[in-house]
């Protein structure tokens, strides 16, 4: 069969709204999840979490659990196989966390004892609950405050340039003020889950992650396996935000596979992800504005302090938010983290940015309200022309144009700048506006794209959709590429054996995925005679764009967006409502504007959910979490989420092969500080800690912050 179109014909699939691939498979339920795929003999585990914050295993009595209905194993420090922690990872030293079971030590509440294996779940989960073990506890840290003792800074996390207790000094307007955010968790709709089995000496693991290579890579360091020895599949992941990277329960799984020389599947409870699979840090942060009397900055100062593990450091740079968005003479920005006795935190959807955002873009607007200027005025007067601390220039940035679209179409313009005039009943009204930006990155990718006999064609790539619409992104890429219908393309995605490819996170997946489609595409086209015969095996052509990405030319990169929201506040309930929300965003090419829109959308929520609900409460005393699920843990409803609008400038990447920058957080960046400022605008009260719970605004009032 003919592998050509004509191009005369084609219409451009890129830019073109289309329904996911997948879609069907996924609501008629024969899309299969980790948990889902059946296998034989299959076995079930179980974790033991612990139950002290710090201390050692005194004993596990695991005899008469042994002993109980369909009970095949009890794997605890005393019998589990070892593991090699000596490797080091692309991002830098492995996980400690990861070394499970291999010492008595405990380092928190939640941490991994022992894991039952048993013929059901049902046994194992009755098995675990009934596991005794005995603890030497010791006292424990958990507490997080601002300045408290044992902060230091981590290696990178401190920039700056010229003297800001000198430009303080000389400004005529100063804005100095700390903000908080609590602790968050990711609480994706699929629950972690894996399936480990050994297939004629090779490891075979059923995952739910966000890079099957990354994660079948950690698992052959860990096991001390040959990489090829190893194959990691995530077909369809329903959930991620940073949370599903190499996690406790597939190591777990793999352990018990190789115990019991059978399949074993370990799926997390809700309660057991807020222990295992990390969360956003709580931070407290300061922030210092100076300015002369026209609203130019002369001093750009924001402290940011956040918490780590005793067992792995990962650090939640709040302050870097700042250092590409506004210019100043002394600029400084510095993230500080302390070591405490709980689990360690790790990638969430904007990290960094969604906090740093929150205090920086209510700070800003703090400043407006001093200088008596119009918080976009006073954004727009301090646009940098390069990079404020690197020099760099920037490789696009139409931050101008977001704010002055959004305010076109927000109705910016009518607003009455006084805070708490405006009342409707009961309720009292005000709009509010934040900037926001992203790091637009990339990584070296491989893919296979094969021209079948029959016509159609096969792209074969380790890229994740974690419900972001990926898969129909990609399809959509290597259509344009190959000049052909999207319907002629089998997008085949999540599988480790596909080769090397950058896990599904930091709004670059899309990009560096789709850059190395289009080189293999590209070539097997010129290879193709027009109107030739393919073989029955097929003509497979593969890239890699390493090259490609390491001759980016060096400037400052980054997507831009304008944040707008209105809320109404009742002072005698507390009850804060958000009415409407507005994004623009200036974010590269978009490939597929009905699953964009969704990923705006769906940060944007996100940020409402930040600014007046989600927060987890660890308990002092025990060191663990109080109300560790979805009953305790509150996050917006359907009923909260207002009219949410989001669309995009005409803004490709030059650098790009066709333009993309990336989509997946800058949804969420902004959008709390922009709904704390009309929580402003409403009340006259300047709320710099979040959540805006009804209590706060009850004892807050008028007036003030709180």
């Amino acid at each position: 069969m003919s592998t050509t179109t004509d191009s005369a014909t084609m219409t451009k699939a890129v830019g073109s709204a289309h329904t996911r691939v997948e879609g069907v498979a996924k609501v008629t339920g024969t899309a299969r999840y980790a948990a889902e795929v059946p296998h034989p003999e299959l076995a079930h585990g179980w974790l033991v979490l612990s139950t002290i914050a710090r201390g050692r295993i005194r004993s596990v009595e695991d005899a008469p659990v042994l002993g109980m209905p369909g009970v095949l194993a009890v794997l605890h420090h005393g019998n589990a196989p070892r593991l090699d922690g000596t490797y080091t990872t692309p991002f830098g030293p492995p996980d400690r966390g990861l070394q499970l079971l291999q010492d008595e030590r405990v380092q928190f509440v939640g941490r991994p004892v022992a894991l039952v294996v048993a013929e059901t779940s049902e046994q194992a989960r009755e098995a675990a609950e009934a596991l005794v073990v005995r603890y030497d506890e010791e006292p424990h840290d958990v507490a997080f405050f601002a300045g408290r003792p044992g902060m230091y800074t981590p290696e990178g996390a401190e920039q700056g340039k010229g003297d800001v207790a000198a430009e303080l000094a000389a400004s005529a307007v100063v804005v100095d003020a700390r903000y908080s955010t609590p602790e968050e968790h990711h609480s994706a709709m699929e629950p972690h889950a894996a399936t480990a089995r050994w297939d004629g000496g090779r490891l075979d693991v059923i995952d739910s992650n966000q890079g099957s290579r990354w994660v079948a890579d950690e698992l052959a360091n860990l096991f001390s396996l040959d990489p090829d020895a190893v194959r990691v599949r995530s077909e369809h992941v329903g959930g991620g935000f940073g949370s599903k990277g190499t996690r406790p329960h597939v190591v777990l799984a793999v352990m018990a596979a190789t115990v019991l020389r059978r399949p074993v599947r370990v799926v997390l409870t809700r309660r057991q992800m807020f222990s295992l699979v990390g969360y956003r840090s709580p931070t407290a942060q300061r922030v210092r504005l100076g300015a002369d009397p026209d609203g130019r900055l002369r001093v750009l100062d924001h402290q940011a302090e956040c918490l780590t593990s005793t067992v792995h450091e990962f650090i939640e740079r709040s302050a870097d938010f700042g250092r590409p968005l506004y210019d100043a003479d002394a600029h400084h920005t510095v993230t500080r983290v302390v070591a405490l006795d709980v689990p360690t935190p790790t990638w969430m959807r904007a990290p960094g940015e969604a906090p740093g955002s929150f205090a920086l873009e209510s700070a800003v607007d703090e400043l407006a309200e001093k200088c008596g200027i119009d918080p976009i005025a006073l954004r727009l007067r301090n646009e940098p022309s390069v990079g404020p601390l690197s020099g760099l220039p920037f490789g696009g940035r139409n931050l101008r144009g977001c704010f002055e679209e959004g305010a076109r179409r927000f109705g910016w313009a009518d607003r009455d700048a006084r805070p708490g005039v405006r009342r409707e009943g009961r309720w009292l009204l005000g709009t509010g506006t934040a900037a926001a930006a992203f790091p637009t990155l990339s990584a070296p990718s491989t893919a296979a794209v094969t021209a079948e006999a029959d016509g159609t064609f096969t792209v074969r790539i380790t890229a994740m959709d974690i419900g972001t619409g990926a898969r129909t992104a990609l399809t959509l890429v290597a259509a344009d590429a190959l000049e052909v219908p999207p319907d002629r393309i089998r997008m085949r995605i999540g599988d480790s054996e596909f080769g090397s490819a950058i896990i599904a996170g930091g709004s670059m997946g899309t990009r560096s995925w789709s850059w190395a489609i289009i080189a293999a595409a590209r070539e097997l086209r010129d290879r193709l005679v027009p109107g030739g015969a393919v073989p029955p095996e097929g003509i497979t052509v593969r890239s890699d764009t390493s090259a490609a990405v390491g001759a980016l030319p060096d400037l400052e990169r980054h997507t831009f967006g304008a944040q707008f929201a209105e809320v109404a506040v009742d002072l005698t309930s507390g009850e804060v409502r958000v009415r409407r929300m507005l994004g623009i965003f200036a974010v590269g090419r978009i490939v597929n504007p009905l699953t964009a829109r969704g990923q705006f959308i769906g940060g944007m929520t996100w940020g409402l959910s930040m600014a007046l609900h989600e927060e987890a409460i660890r308990d002092q005393a025990s060191g663990g979490h109080v109300g560790a699920d979805l009953a305790g843990y509150h996050f917006s409803a359907h009923a909260d989420v207002p009219a949410i609008e989001a669309d995009w400038l005409d803004d490709p990447d030059p650098h790009d092969p066709i333009g993309i920058k990336g989509i997946g957080e800058i949804g969420v960046v902004g959008a709390a500080a922009a709904i704390a400022n009309a929580v402003w605008h409403a009340t006259g009260v300047r709320h710099r800690n979040l959540p805006i719970r009804p209590d706060r605004v009850l004892t807050a009032g008028a007036g003030g912050h709180a």
